[in-house]
């Protein structure tokens, strides 16, 4: 596995359970995208302006085993691939309490583009920060 670019402990909260008191799928989603954006922001502002911005291509999340309430969570990122304008971030939720407990994984791929849509190149401090 590539090195960890970024972790944050989240609480489940009492709002992301679903009718059989497990964590619902869609949240996972937004925890993941909890660390993506402090991951981001810890960079500095030039992850993002006036000019460009990354939107997300796709993702995907292989669910392992249902996340409860109360719980705290780990979300990693690592990056998977980084490339000339787009970037592959892998992500896991694990237990805080016991990491060998993996509740999803999967990766998120990123692309930076500016106002006309167009794509454009990885600023570089994301760059740097991926080792790349």
């Amino acid at each position: 596995m590539n090195p960890t670019v970024h972790t944050l402990d989240i609480e489940s909260r009492w709002r992301d359970m679903d009718a059989f008191n497990h964590v619902n799928n869609a949240s996972y989603l937004g925890y993941i995208e909890e660390a993506r954006v402090r991951w981001f922001k810890s960079l500095s502002s030039d992850w993002a302006g006036e000019t460009s911005a990354p939107v997300m291509a796709s993702v995907t999340v292989n669910y392992r085993r249902p996340a409860h309430w109360p719980e705290t969570l780990r979300i990693e990122l690592f990056a998977e691939r980084v490339g000339g304008k787009s970037l592959t971030l892998g992500h896991r939720i694990l237990s805080a309490a016991d990491p060998s407990i993996v509740y999803c994984d999967g990766h998120t791929v990123l692309v930076w583009i500016e106002r006309s849509g167009q794509s454009v190149p990885l600023p570089d401090n994301v760059r740097a920060a991926c080792g790349g």
